[in-house]
């Protein structure tokens, strides 16, 4: 069998390869936090504003639609308020559709891509029940 031997003007190549590669890595591993939290805020949003209108939708009260979107997004940090949420129209007539879009600004963890991101959930029903 044959001996590989590492010359001495190799020994440190790994560790400059590694401290090369690291600040990409961590990079990476950053970005795939913040795009997983964010998705996951989007997707949040998007039930709560499907909430909000199929509530509106059948009972005809922007209060109690308001409020189911709210209650739709418990794990929203920091909770989605009746500010965040525009219903058009605000009276739901038969055969009328009733929009519920929730803005919302994504705070973001890391800074590196920014403060905040602004997201948007948007639910569509028939009126009516």
């Amino acid at each position: 069998m044959f001996k590989t031997r590492i010359s001495r003007s190799e020994d440190g190549a790994a560790a400059v390869e590694f401290a090369l590669v690291l600040p990409v890595l961590i990079l990476l591993i950053l970005g795939l936090i913040e795009f997983s939290l964010v998705f996951n805020t989007q997707i949040s949003l998007t039930n709560a504003a499907r909430e909000g209108a199929r509530v509106m939708a059948i009972q005809n009260d922007p209060g109690v639609a308001r409020a189911a979107a709210i209650n739709a997004a418990p794990g929203v940090t920091p909770a989605v308020t009746g500010g965040n949420i525009a219903i058009t129209p605000a009276n739901c007539g038969a055969g009328d559709t009733v929009t519920v879009t929730i803005d919302y600004n994504a705070e973001l963890i890391t800074g590196f891509f920014g403060t905040a991101l602004g997201l948007t959930g948007r639910g569509v029903m028939l009126c009516g029940g």
